[in-house]
């Protein structure tokens, strides 16, 4: 769609708006931070909403206006269940890991604290490396996406709104740290529910049929059992967004955050099923439109089922509902970034560390917002970035997090494990036309590999790099039991 759905001078003044609004709200709310941990994690008596909604809106970036409605297309009913079970299951393995961490470490701050007492110097590197690689190609996807979004809408140059939106998060957040960013994440998180719902009475009322019987006509193969990508893109999703989430910093702010356990649990739940409600909704969502419109750009798939250039409610509603999820995205990102740098700096550089560690931190938050800022204006793809850091975060979290139960898993097997399930996972992960990896189609001729493997390497690289790992520590255990 090429139409100029609103005035570049109307998405602008709602921008700045909106963004006034909340560093007016961050302002008027800030409490004085009195240290560096009441600014990571604020006062630790977080209540269920308070906690629900800064999970849920923390979790919920803009690329949900993306990513789900375009798997559908091509991934079907499966890769929409397993988008929104993905990104749900990290709040339920917090349900378990949560609490107990919490009582390891009742005054923790981060994970890496339990990964350095559990492990050593040298896994806590090789984590601050793949959590903070994550973090930053998280941060450049949702700047990325708002710009996107604004351009489809406004024609607006990806420069002005990266840097607009980074700017009005930066004013806000790097003042208030965590506390901030729950207070925000409140309002934030209704204006998102809110817009989705009123999404949902839209969408089902402008249609003839049912959503389903649409489906069912017009793209059969995206509901069909005997679909193969509806199983693998399903598990693809799955693993990727589950195990990467496992080590969002942001996360595991808001579990040392909560006033007791009982607080923490509920919290977890509702927000797994808010979560994995709207995910569903919006990957759903992907279903009907390419149903209705099969050339439909599989990006704009939410956009293209709803926007109308004629109702400029609509596009208003979509321009709010993005920018608040990208900002609450945005301010959690930035924030948990900076929670690493302030307690694990030092192990990354020995100047990151003394009083003034705080003001050395924002320099750095900074320069690494300016790096984010040349890559959003640019308009570069970073969904392959995306895909090989959760390839590092699968590599690395079972060894993480079954050491938290197995005391047999060593610092020596954890490097092991982690470094081969890496090289495992990298040797079947595509290259960036999707087709042939370093193993297949480059050491090894292709013709050699079956169909499935051919077509099926991002799934392949995945599963390898989660399970090599455990098969690796398994045997260990078994070999040593022999002895």
């Amino acid at each position: 769609m090429d139409k100029i759905l609103l005035s570049q001078q109307t998405t602008i003044a709602i921008t700045i708006l909106i963004g006034l609004f909340f560093i007016w709200l961050g302002y008027l709310n800030n409490k004085k931070i009195f240290n560096n941990k009441n600014y990571i994690v604020g006062d630790r008596d977080e209540n269920t909403f308070s906690l629900t909604s800064s999970l849920t809106a923390s979790a919920l970036g803009a690329w949900i206006l993306f990513g789900p409605p375009s798997a559908a297309t091509w991934g079907g009913i499966g890769a929409v269940i397993g988008y929104a079970l993905g990104t749900a299951a990290p709040m339920l393995f917090l349900y378990n890991f949560g609490p107990k961490i919490r009582k390891e470490f009742p005054n923790g701050l981060t994970l890496t604290e339990f990964i350095q007492k559990r492990f050593g110097q040298t896994i806590l590197k090789l984590s601050l490396f793949l959590i903070l690689f994550y973090l930053i190609i998280f941060l450049i996807a949702e700047v990325t996406a708002i710009a996107f979004l604004l351009n489809y809408i406004s024609k607006i140059p990806l420069w002005v709104t990266a840097g607009l939106t980074l700017i009005i998060c930066l004013l806000y957040i790097l003042r208030g740290g965590f506390k901030l960013s729950i207070i925000t994440d409140k309002y934030q998180f209704i204006f998102i529910m809110c817009i989705i719902l009123f999404s949902l009475i839209l969408v089902f009322s402008n249609l003839n049929l049912t959503s389903y019987e649409i489906i069912k006509i017009n793209s059969p193969q995206l509901i069909g059992k005997d679909y193969l990508p509806n199983y693998t893109a399903g598990l693809t999703f799955f693993i990727a967004v589950a195990c990467t989430n496992l080590f969002h910093q942001g996360n595991w702010q808001r579990v040392f955050s909560a006033k007791n356990n009982s607080i923490l649990k509920k919290s977890l739940i509702n927000s797994s099923i808010i979560i994995f409600i709207i995910v569903f909704w919006m990957g759903y969502s992907g279903l009907i439109s390419f149903s209705l419109n099969s050339k439909v750009t599989p990006d704009l798939a939410f956009f293209d089922l709803i926007l109308d250039e004629k109702k400029s409610l609509i596009v208003v509603s979509v321009l709010i509902l993005a920018l608040s999820l990208t900002l609450s995205t945005i301010d959690t990102l930035i924030n948990a970034i900076s929670s690493l740098l302030i307690v694990n700096g030092s192990q990354i550089n020995k100047m990151i560390k003394g009083k003034k560690i705080k003001e050395k931190t924002n320099f750095i938050i900074i320069f690494i917002c300016s790096i984010v800022f040349i890559f959003a204006s640019r308009g570069y793809s970073i969904l392959y970035l995306f895909l090989l850091a959760d390839l590092l975060c699968c590599a690395a979290v079972v060894t993480i997090f079954y050491g938290f139960f197995n005391k047999n898993i060593n610092p020596k097997l954890a490097a092991y494990s982690i470094t081969l399930g890496l090289i495992f996972g990298l040797l079947f992960f595509p290259s960036q036309n999707f087709e042939t990896s370093i193993l297949v189609g480059n050491l090894i001729s292709i013709d050699n590999f079956s169909i499935f493997i051919r077509t099926n390497l991002l799934f392949i690289s995945f599963l390898i790099s989660l399970f090599a790992p455990l098969i690796i520590i398994l045997f260990h255990s078994l070999r040593n039991s022999l002895r």
